[in-house]
């Protein structure tokens, strides 16, 4: 008696050649689909593109963003205080390097701040018409120096505020879209190298306490500037200022003008 043939055995579920067709769409589908998913739902937990799309603006110049305006506060800053601090070099400098550096800072931010001021008047940023406190602390050590005193502490208060300021204005420069802004950075970076050069050259600098303070108190990070409402000078038409008073500082007051009409 012959055995009859026993007929194929049919796959079942997933493990048929149809099934399997079908699991590695599905996977390849999932694979697709789960990142799309998983991100669109997803809040930022730092919230920094919310931040960075709340501090930058659109200028006809390009966007202008919160560290933009805030290299545009330091540059002013820093001349509201370096230009006093190269005059007294001038005066009560003992060695030709000392005086010869305060005149590099007299000359650098004159034309420096000349720069930021028409910036700031374009691009509509207010702008501080007075140093800050740490800055008129510098200048009350500096007027209270006398001798090679006031050449040591002249070269490296004044070498540790350009370190500071060093990398913050490389950082603006290597990031900014603003060409306004970016045309200052680069002012700015050459005049603060010109100044730490000269500085360096006067011998007085202390590079191991340089490198200690620069590594507790580092520059500061980058913040929209903040000012109480007197220290802030408006860039929008207002009367003009009455004479200087002999104790303020020789830089000019900040320009006013209304900011451009530069909203898309």
């Amino acid at each position: 008696m012959r055995a009859r043939p026993r007929p194929p055995v049919r796959g079942r579920g997933i493990f048929t050649g149809t099934g399997l067709i079908i699991t590695c769409l599905a996977a390849t589908l999932a694979a697709l689909v789960f990142p799309v998913w998983s991100y669109a739902d997803r809040s930022d937990p730092t919230g920094s593109v919310n931040v960075l799309s709340a501090q930058t603006v659109s200028t006809r110049y390009g966007p202008l963003s919160a560290p933009d305006r805030d290299l545009v506060v330091k540059v002013r800053l820093a001349g509201l205080w370096e230009l006093p601090a190269g005059e007294m070099a001038e005066q009560k400098g003992t060695t030709q390097a000392v005086r010869a550096a305060g005149q590099h800072l007299i000359d650098g931010h004159t034309t420096l701040d000349a720069h930021v001021r028409s910036v700031a008047g374009v691009l509509g940023i207010p702008i501080p018409n007075q140093p800050n406190d740490q800055q008129r602390q510098w200048l009350a050590t500096l007027a209270g120096a006398q001798g090679q005193d006031f050449d040591r502490q002249f070269t490296n208060i004044l070498r540790l505020a350009h370190g500071r300021v060093f990398p913050v204005v490389a950082q603006v420069r290597a990031d900014t879209q603003n060409i306004l802004v970016r045309g200052l950075a680069d002012d700015a970076n050459t005049t603060v190298l010109d100044h730490i050069k000269m500085l360096e050259a006067t011998g007085y600098v202390d590079f191991g306490a340089l490198a200690q303070q620069l590594a507790v108190t580092p520059s500061p990070a980058v913040s929209p500037p903040v000012f109480a409402p007197g220290d802030a000078i408006p860039v929008t038409p207002s009367p003009v200022p009455g004479p200087q008073t002999a104790s303020a500082y020789p830089l000019p007051p900040a320009a006013s003008s209304p900011p451009p009409p530069d909203s898309p």
